[in-house]
């Protein structure tokens, strides 16, 4: 078997054990990696009712067969377990070497299991497995960990940690590396904090196995120099990400004051143009020619690395339309190891609530000094607000009552990603359908949407481009496991995926191939929700109420005096449940999990819930 090491890594926090077990060549070709290995080692291993936060859960680290081989972007490590935000499968990814040195030190995946007696480093070198005091840094933020862990082992070791939000159990804390490196938005950093793991450190010195290493070296290292040099030619890598904000507020898709607005006239002083100016420096992922990390000083003077999700949430959304002041409260994100998407999202919807009389509190939209305290309690669990922000917006929605949850932004508890969907029917599908909650990550329709289809539409064609884009981004980027920007920014053909995964493995996959193995992925994930929430109904699908709400409607602009209509969003989404082969109730046919080869998963799901 090419491609793949063959070997997982099990490690138990509380016997301090180690292990290391040998999976079949047909578990490879099944679930490929990544995602895929994640979602079913969970899924086989959990049972229903697990307490995220309990001994029980697992947390998994899970690479592909073209993770840190050196070819465009795979620097890409998969986080998942079950998520203290949402109840059900959770995971990230996130630009780290530990995709290549754990590759390198034998394994494709780590599990772990149990919870260590006192604050732990997980230390891994080859077959060596250390279980190490972390006391020195519990009670630190990521970039102290970060400096504690390359002090001792230097900076080429790969490196996971969490902060202060991940120790005291934030329910969307993340896992961090590197210098602005962060996955996990569902609280896989809470994870690892319950079981009072502080960090994770590898390092490998074996050769991954590829079925042809000659070619993969030629190939990946020269199509490296290609998206570097189409990076340069396009300027992609000038404003990155956050060029999205220019367009998201001159199609009214920008998140404004807790999404009721679509647009600002102030939008442009957090822009990728004045981002750009202000840049002290670029970060990328390994194995990136086209670094999207700019980096400015902050308010109090300290680096702060950007991109289009801090300035869309933590600035428009807030209301805060003061560059350093956003820097600093992304930099606040990062030291706590929150992560910045539900951070702004909370932040937006305890400003809303207030002034919707839902709550009582001293904060408002643009109060930046504010928001930073309110950043620290949240990250501390300091008193009653700390606690409340702690845990994010569906579950304040249901603490504060009076209506409140019909503008808390979260889709089965993820908080939104920073596209406002008032009047975008094909990206609020996505988001209602993603498959861990409201992720841009798996399905981003909105250019799409916008340049080439009727922005009224609630047609086929809409649900079909999900579907394709879930596919890619959310299915094959995600079990390779890759970055999905050369393909997306860039226009690096998908076709050079399977060169690399045959380069790798030696198996000669279509891209059609890849779309079977994104089916069966997306199957086993909802299997994992409906184990957890038997009684669901489509309604789960939906987008937040807000958005079909008449009197959120803009009252000018571009699309003023429109929302989101009810009935032909449910229209839409019928349509997707058609051609994903799922029942009116949004639950996957009989003869769909057949197809998808999940018959024996579907069975185990069948004493919680009615499937047929």
């Amino acid at each position: 078997m090419y491609g793949w090491t063959g070997n997982i890594l099990r490690v138990n926090l509380t016997t301090k054990t180690y292990k290391k077990e040998a999976y079949s060549e047909e578990f490879a070709q099944t679930w490929v990696g990544g995602r895929g290995f994640a979602a079913k080692i969970l899924y086989d291993e959990l049972k229903a009712g697990t307490d995220p936060l309990g001994p029980d859960n697992k947390f998994i680290v899970a690479l592909g067969p073209i993770a840190g081989i050196p070819a465009p972007n795979t620097g890409k490590a998969v986080v998942a377990a079950k998520s203290p935000l949402t109840g059900f499968y959770g995971d990230g990814n996130l630009g780290t070497r530990v995709s290549e040195h754990l590759r390198k030190a034998g394994y494709d995946a780590l599990i772990v299991e149990g919870k260590a007696d006192r604050p732990t480093m997980l230390y891994i070198e080859d077959d060596k497995v250390e279980f190490l005091p972390a006391d020195a840094v519990w009670g630190q933020g990521t970039y102290a960990t970060n400096d504690w862990i390359y002090a001792k082992y230097g900076k080429g070791v790969g490196v996971l940690n969490i902060g202060q939000g991940g120790e005291n159990l934030i329910r969307y804390a993340v896992v961090r590396s590197l210098e602005g490196r962060a996955g996990g938005r569902p609280g896989m950093g809470a994870v690892m904090g319950s079981k009072l793991l502080k960090a994770i450190v590898v390092k490998g010195s074996r050769p991954i196995p590829q079925a042809d290493p000659a070619n993969m070296k030629a190939l990946g290292q020269g199509d490296l120099k290609k998206v570097g040099r189409i990076d340069k030619e396009t300027g992609w890598s000038i404003q990155s990400t956050t060029g999205v904000l220019s367009f998201c507020n001159e199609v009214a898709g920008l998140p404004v004051r807790n999404f009721r607005k679509t647009h600002h006239p102030d939008a442009w002083k957090i822009d990728g143009e004045r981002l750009n100016n202000a840049r002290i420096a670029t970060y990328g992922c390994p194995n990136c020619t086209m670094r999207c990390g700019i980096t400015i000083h902050d308010k109090e003077g300290r680096e702060s690395e950007l991109d289009y999700e801090n300035i869309g949430l933590l600035g428009a959304n807030l209301e805060i339309f003061d560059l350093p002041q956003v820097g600093s409260l992304n930099y606040l994100c990062d030291e706590y190891g929150l992560d910045t998407m539900s951070a702004g999202c909370v932040l937006g919807f305890y400003a809303d609530a207030i002034d919707h009389g839902a709550t009582s509190g001293d904060f408002k939209f643009g109060d930046a000094e504010r928001a930073k305290e309110l950043l620290r309690m949240a990250a501390h669990r300091e008193g009653k607000v700390g606690n409340l922000l702690a845990d994010g917006s569906l579950r304040m929605a249901r603490e504060f009552g009076h209506g409140s949850e019909a503008y808390a932004m979260q889709v089965k508890g993820l908080d939104v990603a920073a596209y406002n969907c008032k009047f975008i029917p094909g990206q609020a599908l996505a988001f209602g359908v993603a498959a861990i909650g409201a992720h841009h990550r798996e399905a981003w329709i909105i250019t799409f949407e916008i340049k080439h289809t009727t922005r009224e539409s609630y047609g086929p064609e809409k649900a079909a481009k999900v579907i394709e884009l879930q596919r890619i981004r959310g299915g094959m980027f995600e079990f390779l496991v890759a970055c999905r920007f050369p393909w997306i920014e860039l226009g690096w053909s998908l076709d050079n995926y399977p060169k690399y995964f045959k380069a790798s493995t030696g198996l000669d996959w279509t891209l059609d191939d890849m779309w079977t193995r994104a089916d069966r992925i997306y199957g086993l994930i909802k299997l994992h929700f409906l184990r957890e929430f038997p009684d669901t109904t489509r309604k789960a699908d939906y987008p937040p109420a807000v958005w079909f709400d008449p009197a959120n409607a803009d009252t000018e602009g571009p699309i003023a005096g429109k929302v989101l209509d009810a009935e032909k969003y449910d229209g839409l989404l019928q349509h997707y449940y058609d051609q994903r082969g799922y029942d009116r109730r949004g639950i996957p046919t009989k003869a769909t999990l057949d197809k998808l080869g999940l018959g024996r998963e579907a069975a185990a799901v069948e004493k919680y819930a009615r499937l047929y």
